[in-house]
């Protein structure tokens, strides 16, 4: 049946803010980009390594994500690394903040979790 995720979608308050963010701080190419008049929207397709793709949607006056204290619903989105702490300087340079790393009691695996520009919460997975 399922066969993979093919796309994630994101509602931004600040298009110009969380394109930058998402191109040039994440390093994700645009596939497409569009506005729609009807909408008073941008609409920006982003490729994943994987072949997946980020959907970027502006919209005039979202309301706020609820996040802290968590709600129900999508909790996080997750992207794997090959070196989590490349990443994190990266990251570190770019004046993002980024929690302190964690490791998977079931897996062992290292993780770590920082924000977009709205606060959504984004997951490092290293691999």
């Amino acid at each position: 049946m399922l066969l993979k995720i093919h796309h994630v979608a994101i509602i931004c308050s600040d298009y110009a803010k969380s394109k930058h963010f998402y191109c040039q701080v994440l390093g994700l190419s645009v596939i497409a980009e569009h506005y729609r008049p009807q909408r008073d929207s941008w609409k920006l397709d982003l490729a994943l390594p994987d072949g997946g793709q980020l959907e970027l949607f502006s919209f005039p006056e979202p309301p706020a994500r609820p996040s802290r204290p968590e709600a129900c619903g999508l909790r996080h989105l997750a992207f794997a690394v090959a070196r989590l702490d490349d990443v994190i300087a990266h990251l570190t340079e770019q004046d993002i903040e980024v929690e302190a790393v964690r490791v998977d009691e079931y897996t062992g695996r290292r993780f770590t979790f920082f924000a977009d520009p709205d606060g959504l919460p984004l997951e490092l997975y290293e691999i």
